[in-house]
């Protein structure tokens, strides 16, 4: 289930960039997950673990992913974390959500992130309050953001 803190949340890892380049293994960039993930959101196909190929920089090394895609990598990969989602467009919002429906996934936001128009399922955990669309989210959010 995904569950959502709005605003500052001291135990939330704010700066995914610097954290990712200091904890990432070459393995996360290979998986099926991350291959999606990095054709969808940075339009770029993994060749191995060190090559990636974008259409606007040529060939890249993953510390020069987006930092959606990278935000990203480090909820499927770091699961006891809580990362800061507002370094995400809204285009990571169905990976996020894929990511919850598989596991229980926590994120921060400090902004109201587009989650679509399909039903889904999230926890605001400023207040307990649970949410089945983004109308709902939407009233909830405004009160924190």
């Amino acid at each position: 289930m995904l569950q959502i803190f709005f605003g500052e949340m001291p135990e939330a890892i704010y700066n995914t960039e610097v954290y990712f380049q200091n904890v990432y293994e070459d393995e996360w960039i290979t998986d099926d997950f991350a291959r999606e993930v990095i054709r969808k959101v940075d339009k770029s196909e993994v060749l191995d673990k060190q090559a990636i190929q974008s259409p606007v920089f040529g060939i890249i090394s993953p510390e020069r992913l987006s930092g959606g895609t990278k935000t990203l990598l480090l909820m499927k990969n770091m699961p006891d974390q809580v990362f800061n989602a507002s370094t995400c467009g809204d285009n990571c919002a169905p990976f996020i959500l894929k990511l919850a429906r598989e596991r229980d996934l926590t994120i921060n936001l400090y902004h109201l992130m587009n989650f679509g128009k399909r039903s889904f399922k999230a926890k605001i955990l400023n207040d307990g309050v649970t949410v089945g669309n983004m109308e709902e989210l939407l009233f909830e959010a405004c009160k924190y953001v």
